[in-house]
């Protein structure tokens, strides 16, 4: 994030901020995080996916098998000999369903962003 930040928000951009009169969170509110939005949408997506999908920290901490995540509960399920596989995979499809829909959402917000970057050069 911090590469990223150096890299897209010009001094000008800043100092033209300045000389209009913002202070410091009016020019991160109106000049900044417009700039950095493609960057936290991406953030923001991978973030939520690595923790939707985590399965060791979970597996570790839960000590009570009614609260374990639908990810360990998966696993348990397909580690049965006699696993019953129409039920892991109505669970698999209910695990990927959230992380499509912040997918989609985030990745609109994410090309669009992207696209208006593109058309101002």
């Amino acid at each position: 994030m911090r590469q990223y930040a150096q890299s897209s928000l010009p001094d000008e951009l800043l100092d033209a901020g300045r000389i209009d009169g913002a202070g410091f969170f009016r020019l991160y509110w109106t000049v900044a995080l417009p700039l950095f939005r493609p960057a936290l949408a991406f953030l923001g997506i991978f973030t939520f996916i690595g923790l939707w999908n985590d399965y060791i920290w979970p597996l570790v901490v839960m000590i009570d098998p009614e609260k374990v995540t639908l990810q360990v509960a998966l696993a348990n399920l397909n580690v049965l000999y006699n696993a019953d596989y129409a039920l892991v995979m109505a669970g698999a499809l209910m695990s990927v369903i959230p992380l499509i829909v912040v997918f989609l959402i985030g990745a609109r917000h994410f090309l669009r962003e992207l696209a208006a970057g593109v058309m101002k050069m």
